[in-house]
């Protein structure tokens, strides 16, 4: 992250929004696609479309409204992505984690990233909500190839924990106390857009993955490079290939965050606020 092209872009985008807003927030929440109606949760201070941000990439995704929501969760401040940008739409992945490193320079020091998967555990069912223990990126661009630029963090940074554990703690105390039923495991990120295949099911689910999406490793990484803290929720949207027996849609994954959303909603509102 070292590339001067690079580090001008990003310091553009941050120009571009300080230009309209001074809000400094704590926590920085990625929402992933059919959770956006958590946002409503949020007392809003300021809305920022990503289209006026100069040179900002710009979500394409049907269920993603690609604009950031700045505000607060009871005392706490927070700034939203409500919707986020994919490698699969034709982003460099440098493109696609600039929202995170974006994020860090507002000043957030918790990224609490989100999604909706498909579900390869046994006894996962739509709707279920999947606690993030690890993840496996080898499927995906690594977002730190390139120049690495020490000022910004080190060259092989650890990732031994990538999804804190103390954080993590207090998320599966925060559902047991509100009677929210909550899975964990291992999340893998592949590229997309097509959903994988029986055979590549069954080879993610030999390697130990539980949940498999288009998004989040990537930005996982790229906060953990800048000593962010991260965790993050899977919500099962469908069961995956050669576990479903009907053809996957995105429609399906939109119905699962549907049913999802009280829980969801709860369990995030519910956490945010220790998270200041």
């Amino acid at each position: 992250m070292a590339n001067t092209d690079y580090m001008k872009k990003l310091e553009g985008v941050y120009d571009s929004v300080r230009s309209k807003t001074d809000f400094v927030p704590k926590v920085g929440l990625v929402l992933g696609s059919g959770l956006g109606e958590f946002a409503k949760e949020i007392n809003v201070s300021f809305e920022l479309p990503y289209s006026e941000i100069d040179g900002f990439p710009v979500s394409t995704v049907p269920g993603h409204d690609g604009k950031f929501i700045f505000g607060y969760i009871a005392d706490i401040p927070i700034v939203c992505m409500k919707g986020r940008v994919h490698y699969y739409e034709g982003y460099e992945v440098s493109d696609v984690v600039l929202p995170i490193r974006l994020m860090i320079k507002l000043g957030i020091k918790t990224l609490f990233l989100t999604n909706a998967a498909g579900g390869l555990k046994d006894g996962f069912s739509a709707g279920d909500l999947m606690l993030i223990t690890d993840h496996i990126s080898v499927f995906a661009p690594n977002p730190l190839v390139g120049p690495n630029d020490p000022e910004v963090g080190p060259r092989f940074p650890d990732m031994t924990e990538v999804y804190n554990l103390k954080i993590r703690e207090k998320i599966q105390e925060i559902a047991y106390e509100n009677d929210i039923p909550l899975e964990t495991g291992v999340y893998c990120q592949l590229t997309g857009p097509t959903y994988e295949t029986p055979a590549e099911i069954k080879m993610l689910k030999t390697l130990g993955v539980d949940a498999v999406g288009m998004s989040t490793v990537v930005e996982a990484i790229a906060a953990r490079h800048m000593g962010v803290d991260v965790c993050g929720i899977s919500c099962i949207s469908n069961l995956a290939a050669g576990i479903s027996k009907t053809p996957l849609s995105h429609a399906e994954v939109q119905q699962a965050a549907d049913e999802a959303a009280p829980r969801f909603t709860r369990l995030v509102t519910e956490v945010i606020k220790t998270l200041g």
